[in-house]
C-alpha cells in the first residue's frame, strides 16, 4: 500500500473556502456593527456604508483590518444570511428599512 501526496489543487480549494470563509464573517461583523449603532437603516444605505468599510479597512472605532473588494451582491447575501438567522428583521410597512 503506498500513500499518494495530497494533490495541490485541494489544498488550493480549501485556502479559497478558507478566504471566503473569513471574508463573510467580516461582513456579518461589519453589518451587525452598523446595525447595533443605526438602530435601522434603509438596505441601500447600509450596502453602501459596509462597502465603504470594506474600503478603508475599518471595522469600527480603533480596529482595523486589511481592506478588500466586496460588491454589493457580498453584502446582500450576508445581509439574507442573517435575516435568516434571526439576527436582522424588516420592518414590516416598510420591507426595505432593515432592524437590528
Amino acid at each position: 500500500l503506498r500513500l499518494l501526496p495530497q494533490q495541490r489543487y485541494l489544498r488550493a480549494e480549501r485556502a479559497e473556502v478558507s478566504a471566503l470563509e473569513r471574508k463573510r464573517n467580516i461582513l456579518c461583523c461589519l453589518i451587525t456593527r452598523i446595525l447595533k449603532a443605526e438602530k435601522q437603516l434603509h438596505i441601500d444605505n447600509l450596502v453602501f456604508r459596509v462597502i465603504d468599510a470594506c474600503q478603508k479597512g475599518e471595522v469600527g472605532p480603533g480596529l482595523q483590518f486589511l481592506s478588500f473588494c466586496c460588491h454589493s451582491v457580498d453584502v446582500l447575501s450576508c445581509v439574507l444570511h442573517l435575516l435568516n438567522q434571526g439576527y436582522l428583521r424588516r420592518q414590516e410597512e416598510r420591507p426595505h428599512v432593515l432592524e437590528y
